[in-house]
């Protein structure tokens, strides 16, 4: 497990590495990438090692199902977070934003609104915009360097539109970790206006040590009805190209109504998704996911005492993810000319907060899931580009 071991993955089709000219203008030879949610680490060995016997097998043919990864995904969430999810009650995706899609169609009609809590991951607004629904933002609100829900403000504005809700948890861009009592404010306003939960929990193993997560069905049981809970180890392990997510739906009737829609749409998992997300469910994999945590947290520690060193920088402190969100309102510059430094002086490329909604447009979320000595040169750079502000 040596996070700190660089890997080149320049030419790799790497979406980080590759596509980061055409996202920020900054060519990949002297740039760092810190934008789409992606780790820069070598593959833990358990996956190594369950990739290395499906090549033995020499056959990638027609296979059983996701019966032994789904024991395997109720095995983690009791393990790792005490939710004790039924297997006969999950269904598999080609990933949590198809699965996120593929309910928006379901459960929703055109015009219909779904609210969000922004800023927030932006494939939140793109999902529901791509399916002819309609975005209701909460905004959150800052106390203390961190985000708080507004739930009197938005419940004052509910017009009865509303169908459902889509939160982030822990909250991707921020790493704030909602609390119980957070959460069950949130089952509780969702049971009095009817709406439906989509709980999108893809960060809940990346909590740094101190910090304690608990799964929305944890804190409001009796929100099983009309909530579905989305999981996967694409986050936790880098497996974003393996395209598999686990939805976890305790209502039959809804449960039903999601594998017809499968069904129609022919969406069935892949196998290489299955024994990827089937060998990191295990004791290893959790070892592998500890000794993660850890490195995260102390990249986290050392982005955050860098940034606060520039003048008119605001890092908000990180609960969990990788992915840090810093304010450079205070700069007093228009965000034109902070991403000109960003991107031409300091020849860095984070995630342009402006498309996470309301609330993001001073900010930039930057990556930190990759080797110390990055995020230290990504400190060095972005003190160098505001160096006129010490």
């Amino acid at each position: 497990m040596n996070f700190d071991e660089i890997i080149d993955r320049r030419g790799t089709g790497s979406t980080k590495w590759d596509r980061m000219q055409a996202y920020g203008g900054v060519p990949p030879e002297d740039g760092l990438p810190m934008w789409v949610a992606d780790m820069d680490f070598r593959a833990a060995d358990v996956l190594q090692d369950a990739m290395r016997d499906l090549v033995a097998q020499a056959n990638y043919g027609y296979f059983t199902g996701d019966a032994e990864m789904n024991e395997a995904v109720a095995w983690w969430m009791t393990e790792r977070h005490g939710w004790h999810a039924d297997p006969a009650h999950m269904s598999s995706t080609a990933g949590l934003g198809h699965a996120i899609a593929l309910i928006l169609e379901t459960y929703t009609d055109p015009g219909d609104e779904v609210i969000i809590f922004t800023p927030v991951y932006h494939e939140f607004t793109h999902k529901i915009e791509l399916a002819g629904r309609v975005v209701h933002e909460s905004p959150l609100a800052i106390r203390d360097g961190m985000y708080h829900m507004d739930l009197d403000t938005l419940e004052a504005g509910l017009t009865g539109r509303e169908k459902m809700m889509l939160i982030s948890s822990p909250h991707n861009p921020a790493g704030r970790i909602w609390t119980r009592q957070e959460l069950r404010q949130l089952a509780d306003l969702c049971a009095r206006h009817d709406l439906l939960m989509i709980a999108d929990e893809i960060h809940h193993d990346l909590v740094f040590p101190g910090q304690t997560f608990t799964s929305f069905l944890n804190a409001a049981p009796e929100a099983s009805d009309r909530t579905f809970m989305l999981t996967a180890a694409s986050k936790t392990f880098n497996t974003a190209g393996a395209r598999v997510g686990t939805v976890t739906i305790p209502n039959p009737d809804l449960r039903a109504r999601f594998q017809r829609a499968l069904q129609v749409h022919q969406t069935q998992p892949n196998l290489l998704g299955v024994e990827l997300t089937r060998a990191a469910y295990s004791p290893r994999g959790a070892a592998w996911v500890d000794a993660l945590v850890a490195y995260l947290e102390a990249n986290h520690r050392l982005f955050l005492d860098g940034v606060a060193q520039i003048p008119g920088l605001k890092a908000m402190p990180m609960q969990s993810t990788y992915l840090a969100w810093v304010d450079f309102a205070d700069t007093g510059m228009e965000m034109a000319e902070v991403l000109r430094r960003v991107h031409e002086d300091a020849r860095l490329v984070p995630s342009v907060g402006t498309p996470f909604g309301t609330g993001g447009e001073t900010f930039l979320r930057f990556n930190l899931g990759t080797p110390r000595a990055r995020v230290a040169e990504a400190i060095d750079r972005l003190q160098t580009a505001f160096a006129d502000l010490q």
